[in-house]
């Protein structure tokens, strides 16, 4: 099936691969979204659509621009113009934290957490700052005592209960991309942004991490960037993809995985003569 850049092959389904009900309303969406730099446009004319309680994937060959569209979404960068609305609210011109406070967190390509801190001290801290008391760490151990229990609520969430009492720098690679999405869901989000949750994992650490991301999904929207596409046929509800920062494509995982221009993308191959049965 072909697909035009802004085109959607959802349809009326009324499920998703994995059981999930669609809902239909937007949360997420851009109009015209550009970022240049010094005449070099790493983003163009980015016309996207998430809907609520959806998991979005958002693909695409190296260099398409994918984490400098979630740095747009999520104001690490200005765009050179466009707009960008979420829940309804222009949130073009407003800074990283401003847009965190409104439920819009994101996770980052590169693992970040405190690697001299406990696990749960991790997962603390970000429940420190999402209730204004960021400074309570100069306070006695007895206070910040009251942010354990749901700390240890959210670190079983994640698989990590065991880990709770280890410094973080401990922790294999894998578990502490899930220690990171504790300390995310601390924030209390309302959508769930994830850059390349499962880069350089062992495939015990990929399911691990799937499995995660559909509970943490449950009530929230996920917007994730991921070069893992058996990671985003199993996840996601729709794709978009995106080439030299503009959306080629957007559809179902079966629909944008037979788009010939797709198959040029990510294969090299010629779009007239690409065939209809190859997957990207």
């Amino acid at each position: 099936m072909r697909l035009d850049c802004n085109g959607d092959s959802g349809g009326g389904a009324a499920t998703n691969n994995w059981g999930r009900p669609r809902v239909v309303d937007t949360i997420l969406e851009t109009e015209g979204l550009t970022k240049e730099f010094r005449g070099f446009a790493a983003v163009s004319d980015v016309r996207l659509q998430v809907r609520r309680g959806s998991i979005h994937g958002l693909i695409g060959p190296n260099g398409a621009g994918k984490t400098t569209c979630f740095n747009l979404l999520t104001k690490f960068l200005p765009p050179t113009r466009g707009v960008i609305r979420y829940d309804g609210r222009d949130i073009t011109g407003m800074k990283p934290a401003e847009v965190a406070r409104l439920g819009l967190v994101r996770s980052f390509q590169i693992s970040a957490v405190f690697p001299n801190l406990t696990v749960l001290e991790n997962v603390r801290l970000a429940l420190q700052r999402q209730r204004g008391g960021s400074f309570d760490f100069w306070r006695g151990e007895n206070l910040l005592r009251q942010y354990d229990d749901r700390a240890l609520e959210l670190l079983e969430d994640v698989g990590l209960t065991g880990y709770a009492r280890l410094t973080a720098g401990q922790l294999p690679y894998g578990r502490k991309r899930a220690l990171e999405i504790a300390t995310t869901l601390a924030l209390d989000p309302v959508m769930l942004l994830l850059d390349e949750p499962t880069a350089g994992m062992t495939h015990e650490d990929v399911d691990r991490i799937v499995a995660l991301v559909k509970r943490v999904a449950a009530g929230r929207t996920v917007l994730l960037v991921e070069h893992n596409l058996k990671v985003v046929e199993g996840l996601c509800d729709t794709i978009t993809v995106l080439t030299r920062g503009r959306v080629l494509a957007q559809g179902d995982y079966a629909s944008v995985s037979r788009n010939p221009e797709v198959q040029a993308a990510y294969l090299g191959t010629d779009p007239t003569i690409a065939g209809g049965s190859q997957n990207v």
